[in-house]
C-alpha cells in the first residue's frame, strides 16, 4: 500500500476499502493522524462486534422457531399502555428468516432518529405488517388491559400471512391459528418483538404530536401523554381534555 494522506485513509476507512494487510500496515505508520484513526477504526470495529453479538442473541427465539418448522414467525408488542392520555397502539410484523438490523433493540432504549430509522426500515423489509389504535374512550369502556389485547388481536389479523409461530411482550392471547409464547420483557429478547415495539411506539408519538397541535397546553409531543409534572399541573389548571382516559387516576379525580 502506498503512502497515503490522512485525508485518503479515513476516506478508505469509512468506506471500507483497506483490507487487513492494509490495517497491518498503517500501524507501522507514525504519523499521529494515522494513529488515531487506527484507533477510531478498532473502537468501531468492536462495537461493531458487540452489535452482531447482541443482535444474534436476540433472535434466540426465532432460531428455535426455525428449528422446529416454522417458515413465518410473527412478533406483537403495544405502545401506550401506561399514559394518561392518547391511544394504546400496537403492532405485528413478520420479519424475513435473514433479516438483520443492528442495533435493534427495544424502541424505549433507542433515540428518537434512529426509532424513525428503524420504522422505516423495518415497513420496507417485513414480510407484512399489522398496527392497530384502540383510543381512549375505547380504554375507557373496557379498560387498559382489554384494550391492549384487543389492538393485538386487531394487529395479528391484518397480517396478510398467517405466521406458523407467534411471540407476544408479555400478555397471552387467546384462540390463535399457530403456536405463541409469551415473554415478559420481549422486546429486549426477541427481534420480531423489537421490531414490533418501534412500529407501535414511532406510529404513537406520531399521534401524540398530532394531538399537541390540538392541545398544545399539556405538551403531549414532549410527554406522549404520560403524567409528568408540567402535565399533572396543567391537568389541575385545564382540566381532562377529549383525549385523557377518563377511568385513569388522577384523571378521574378531576372536578
Amino acid at each position: 500500500m502506498e503512502k497515503q494522506s490522512i485525508a485518503v485513509i479515513k476516506k478508505l476507512m469509512k468506506n471500507g476499502e483497506l483490507s487487513e494487510a492494509d490495517i497491518t500496515e498503517l500501524k507501522m505508520d507514525e504519523r499521529k493522524g494515522v494513529q488515531s484513526l487506527l484507533n477510531s477504526y478498532e473502537k468501531q470495529k468492536m462495537k461493531d462486534k458487540q452489535l452482531e453479538a447482541n443482535f444474534y442473541a436476540m433472535t434466540s427465539y426465532e432460531r428455535m422457531a426455525y428449528s422446529n418448522g416454522s417458515k413465518l414467525i410473527a412478533g406483537i408488542d403495544e405502545a401506550g399502555r401506561g399514559p394518561l392520555a392518547g391511544p394504546v397502539v400496537a403492532a405485528a410484523v413478520i420479519l424475513p428468516e435473514d433479516f438483520k438490523l443492528m442495533g435493534l433493540n427495544d424502541s424505549k432504549q433507542l433515540n428518537e432518529q434512529t426509532r424513525d430509522t428503524f420504522f422505516t426500515i423495518i415497513k420496507e423489509q417485513a414480510v407484512c405488517y399489522g398496527i392497530s389504535i384502540i383510543d381512549n374512550h375505547q380504554i375507557d369502556k373496557i379498560n387498559i388491559f382489554e384494550a391492549t389485547k384487543l389492538a393485538m388481536r386487531e394487529a395479528f389479523d391484518q397480517l396478510t400471512h398467517t405466521p406458523d409461530h407467534l411471540l407476544v411482550d408479555a400478555v397471552k392471547l387467546e384462540q390463535l391459528p399457530c403456536t405463541s409464547e409469551s415473554l415478559v420483557k420481549g422486546d429486549t429478547k426477541s427481534i420480531s418483538i423489537a421490531a414490533a415495539s418501534i412500529l407501535a411506539k414511532v406510529t404513537r408519538d406520531n399521534l401524540m404530536k398530532e394531538i399537541h397541535n390540538e392541545y398544545p397546553i399539556y405538551e403531549f409531543a414532549k410527554n406522549m401523554g404520560y403524567g409528568t409534572k408540567h402535565h399533572m399541573e396543567k391537568l389541575q389548571e385545564a382540566g381532562a381534555s377529549p383525549y385523557h382516559r377518563k377511568t385513569f387516576a388522577p384523571v378521574n379525580k378531576l372536578g
